[in-house]
Order: C-alpha cells, then sequence, then structure tokens
C-alpha cells in the first residue's frame, strides 16, 4: 500500500545532448509508483553546439547554463500542458541539469542547470545537483536510475538486469533479496557512433543502425578498445562521455567505423558479467540504443538469453530515466537515501539533492 503520494516531474538532459525528457509520475518514493505522462523536447541546433562546447566546464558555461535552465522551464510548461496540468498539481521537480563534467577519482562532478531560476520560472518546488553529495562521501555518483529501476521491477523474475543505453550505458543488476543491487556503466552507449556520423554525414545518429549494418567490423580495433583497463575494474566505476573521444577511424569508412564502434557497446556489455554476482536470466533495454536494430541484434547474440525493450512491460523505455529523477527527488525530500554501496559505491546508503522552493 502507498504511503504519502506525490504529483513529480522530472527532467533529463542526457549525454546523447539531443533534447530534454520531460514526465510525470506520482509515487510514494518507495516501491509505488504510477507513470502519469511524458515528452521529449528537442535541442535546437544552435543550442546542442553551444552545450557541447561546454563540455568539460570549457567556454561561458554561464551562459549555457542560464539557456539550458530555460528550455527545462519551457519543457515543464509544454509538458503541463500536455496533461491539462497546472503548476499548482506538482508537488516537486527533479530537475538532472547536463554533466558537463564527471570526474569522481576526483571527487568532482559537474551538472549545470540553476535550480532556484527554475523554481522561479515554473512556480514548483525543485530538487536539484542530485550527485554531488555521493561523489564528495567518496562514490561515483553514478549511476543514480537503479532504485527507480528497483521500484519498477516488482515481481518480476530474478536475477534480471536492466540495461540504459544512452550516450553511456549503464547496467542495473537486480538479485532476489531488496539489497541486491549492483549498478554500474558498461561502456559507452550512443555517444561514438552519434559523433562518428554528425562529423562526417551531418546526421545526429545512425537510425535504426543501418548504417553500422552495412560495415565489417575492424576486429584489430575493436581488441584495442576492449583492452582499456576500465573494462577490467571492479564495479562500481562510472564514465565521463567523452572518454573514448577522438578514438582514432581514419582509416575506416564510414560503415565499417560505425560497424566497429556499435559492436564495441555491444561487446562492453557482455563484459559486464564479468562482475554480476549471478547471469541474469533475462535483460531488459531502456534508453535511445533499444531502437538501434544492429545493436540489439550484437546483445541478443552475445548474452544468448531474451534480451527485450523495456516497453514490452508496458514501460516507456524513453522515459525512464527523466521519470528516475521525479522518484528520486520525492526520496530526497523524504530524507532517503538516493544510492548504495552497491551502486555507486559509496560508503553508505546516501542522501542528497539540494533543495529551492518556488518564489
Amino acid at each position: 500500500m502507498a504511503g504519502q503520494v506525490f504529483t513529480a516531474l522530472g527532467l533529463m538532459s542526457g549525454t546523447s545532448m539531443d533534447g530534454i525528457d520531460a514526465a510525470l509520475i506520482r509515487t510514494d518514493g518507495q516501491g509505488w509508483v504510477e507513470p502519469v505522462g511524458f515528452i521529449f523536447t528537442p535541442y535546437r541546433q544552435a543550442f546542442r553546439d553551444r552545450l557541447r562546447a561546454s563540455l568539460g566546464g570549457r567556454g561561458d558555461v554561464a551562459s549555457v547554463e542560464q539557456e539550458l535552465t530555460d528550455l527545462h522551464a519551457e519543457a515543464v510548461s509544454l509538458l503541463l500542458r500536455d496533461q491539462g496540468m497546472v503548476a499548482g498539481e506538482v508537488d516537486l521537480i527533479g530537475f538532472h541539469g547536463h554533466t558537463i563534467l564527471h570526474a569522481p577519482d576526483r571527487r568532482h562532478t559537474w551538472q549545470i542547470g540553476d535550480g532556484a531560476r527554475l523554481a522561479a520560472a515554473t512556480g514548483i518546488d525543485v530538487v536539484f545537483d542530485f550527485r554531488t553529495a555521493d561523489v564528495q562521501a567518496g562514490g561515483q555518483g553514478a549511476p543514480l536510475v537503479p532504485l527507480y529501476h528497483q521500484a519498477l521491477a516488482g515481481d518480476l523474475e530474478r536475477p534480471l538486469a536492466i540495461l540504459n543505453i544512452g550516450g553511456v550505458a549503464n547496467v542495473t543488476w537486480l538479485g532476489t533479496g531488496d539489497l541486491d543491487v549492483l549498478a554500474f556503466d558498461t561502456g559507452p552507449g550512443n555517444a561514438l557512433v552519434d559523433d562518428l556520423v554528425l562529423s562526417r554525414l551531418d546526421m545526429p545518429y545512425d537510425e535504426g543502425g543501418r548504417i553500422a549494418a552495412g560495415g565489417q567490423v575492424d576486429a584489430a580495433l575493436l581488441a584495442r578498445l576492449l583492452a582499456h583497463p576500465y573494462f577490467d575494474a571492479a564495479p562500481p566505476k562510472s564514465l565521463d562521455r567523452d572518454q573514448w573521444s577522438g578514438t582514432a577511424l581514419t582509416n575506416l569508412d564510414t560503415a565499417d567505423a560505425a560497424a566497429t564502434l556499435t559492436a564495441f557497446t555491444a561487446r562492453t556489455v557482455l563484459r559486464a558479467l564479468d562482475h554480476m554476482p549471478e547471469a541474469p536470466r533475462r535483460w531488459l533495454v531502456c534508453g535511445g540504443g533499444r531502437h538501434n536494430e544492429t545493436l540489439m541484434w550484437h546483445l541478443a547474440e552475445g548474452l544468448g538469453v531474451p534480451v527485450s525493450p523495456v516497453d514490452g512491460l508496458g514501460w516507456n523505455g524513453d522515459a525512464l530515466e527523466a521519470e528516475a529523477f521525479a522518484y528520486l527527488a520525492v526520496r530526497s525530500r523524504q530524507g532517503l537515501p538516493l544510492s548504495l554501496p552497491g551502486t555507486t559505491g559509496v560508503p553508505a546508503p546516501m542522501k542528497g539533492g539540494r533543495f529551492s522552493p518556488r518564489p
């Protein structure tokens, strides 16, 4: 039975830098969740270029942060209009912002986004800055979605893996007990192929994996990429989006490069099995990567167990991260943990998030 129920709105600007996911849920912040609505609002190319230029903390970050926050306020308005709701019907916004630098080894992570500005623009209380407390306590600060995955998974057969493929890919492993939760970044998701086709073809992504499907995997390059020490390191562990940016692909045509990078993403997921207490009986896939048929084929072929988009369960595979930050905002206000030793490596269950009340 649900306890006090909150109507919460979650906002996510992911590593793909394609736009804003905005989702509404009703939840008690624990085991009860009811999705309400979802929209995606794409970034204009000019802003994507400015956002990309700010990665690493470069350029006029303050100006980009202001524009990013205002675009999120517009997304809130659009979602409320779509649902026939007004701001007064929403208890809380979970505002992830956008990660421009993630260096947990230096106990530093940076998500731009002005919580006070968003609260003023929307008239709704805002929770933001979800990762800093975890990182400063010695955790990886990522991934933060696993507790939401656990709430959604309910009575599904375990062990179970939920794989999110955005710009970076991360996995949540759920065992049979409530504390049997392990999560970590597996490796690159869509970012490398996105960057490739953007630079060579002026396309935002390889739709359906069609470009990769027309190429041949360069086995030597794939082996070199997989030799990176990250994949042997035990979790918890997390990655910056641009960890492999600048990978030498000059000797490959675009199709072969896309095929190699797509295979790289799939093989890093297979390598993640080495770090799981027990092999999952089933993999559920969310995020934009689930639409890449070539990538999904590689995963099914390599894992040898059912691999399917989460949408078959009635979940919205595009909305889960935004929904998760709505859920985590409620937990933050309740004083409940947002991360666990098994999800980020933080020494003890860790609360987090900063609060900006509406004016």
